[in-house]
């Protein structure tokens, strides 16, 4: 569905220069944000400790509350940055885009967060009611639906781009807010809140470089994209899938390692070794199962490409080494965070999900190059 999304606005992303440098940092923050989220409630759901409160100063709300503030502050920062680029790469001439992206980025942004965040909470209180792991559904629930609804909240929010007045002045409001919300939790009293925010902004802030240069990659090869327009609906999907499977295990490993059931050593012991194998197992169905969907959905809506046999080839290739690549992710960044003295819940995942944006697209275009499919 994201990826249908995304090859059905090729018109919007010509007309707005950044819009698809902007869309994988945008994408991966919800997963980034949420996912550490989930973890964290994961945890205290794990050590007895969670319970549903909306007081101001309960864990609860400072969790939610720290996760809003992020998603507005990491959204300003990622317009910035992708202004900064479109700007330095000659990809647009105009100073404009700046204030244009931070509107997309900000109000679509907050759109879709409100729905994941949704959708997080009344995971963590269903796993809590029915027994469910948490850690196994988290990770895969959000990053799907920060793929499915972020690329239509960005072009719903980028429709308001070309209002005169209206969209300079909304943005203006909105970078002011959210400079506002970003100076209030940065230096508010409510211990969880404020240290949720410092722990987590550096790792989400390298976290959104990592996917604007994902971004970049996909601009400057739009041409693959717009010849196959299939490969457009599968990208969502493989880096998507790849992040998921990574932050199940980051998710898993951080729980384990928090309670004591497995041991954060440079070498992987048995239950981490077994967990990254089913891991690598998932993959290659996952991987089938995406080709096969993306060749269906482009057929249906009448886009082109290269094939299913083709795109099956592309997808277990590409797949298999982006796999690899966010199962020793996902174990060291955990197990680093964790031997540091940090809350692994507020790293593993977004480095996972960050890392393989850039490393998924850089994969899938190269294997598309090399089989020759472009």
């Amino acid at each position: 569905m994201a990826g249908a999304t995304l090859a059905s606005i090729t018109g919007t992303l010509q007309a707005l220069p950044g819009l698809l440098v902007l869309a994988p940092a945008a994408i991966g923050l919800r997963g980034n944000v949420f996912s550490a989220l989930g973890n964290r409630l994961s945890t205290a759901v794990h050590l007895g400790t969670f319970s549903f409160s909306l007081r101001r100063d309960s864990v609860f709300a400072q969790n939610v509350a720290a996760s809003m503030a992020l998603t507005l502050q990491l959204s300003l920062l990622m317009a910035l940055g992708a202004g900064a680029l479109v700007l330095g790469l000659d990809i647009s001439d105009s100073p404009a885009v700046i204030w244009k992206l931070a509107l997309v980025s900000i109000l679509g942004g907050t759109l879709a967060s409100l729905v994941v965040l949704g959708a997080t909470v009344g995971l963590t209180l269903a796993a809590v009611r029915y027994g469910w792991d948490l850690d196994n559904l988290v990770a895969p629930t959000v990053s799907t639906l920060g793929d499915v609804l972020t690329i239509p909240a960005l072009w719903l929010a980028a429709q308001l781009v070309d209002i005169r007045v209206v969209s300079p002045v909304l943005s203006a409001v909105l970078i002011a807010g959210t400079i506002v919300v970003g100076i209030l939790t940065w230096r508010t009293r409510l211990d969880a809140l404020r240290r949720i925010v410092r722990e987590s902004a550096p790792v989400l802030v390298l976290a959104a470089g990592l996917s604007s240069l994902a971004g970049v990659v996909l601009e400057k090869r739009l041409e693959i994209f717009q010849q196959h327009e299939a490969l457009l609906v599968l990208q969502p999907a493989f880096v998507s899938s790849a992040g998921a499977l990574g932050g199940i295990m980051a998710a898993r490993l951080a729980t384990a390692f928090q309670v004591g059931t497995l041991d954060p050593d440079p070498v992987p012991g048995r239950g981490s070794r077994q967990l990254a194998l089913l891991v690598l197992v998932l993959a290659a169905p996952v991987a089938v199962y995406n080709a096969v969907g993306s060749e269906l959905t482009a057929a249906l809506m009448g886009r082109s490409g290269p094939g299913l046999v083709p795109l099956i080839t592309v997808s277990l290739i590409a797949g298999a080494f982006v796999t690899l690549f966010v199962v020793a992710v996902a174990y060291y960044s955990t197990v680093v965070a964790t031997r540091a003295g940090l809350d692994p819940d507020n790293y593993g995942t977004p480095v996972v999900t960050s890392s393989v944006d850039f490393v998924g697209a850089m994969t899938l275009i190269i294997v598309v190059l090399i089989l020759g499919i472009a």
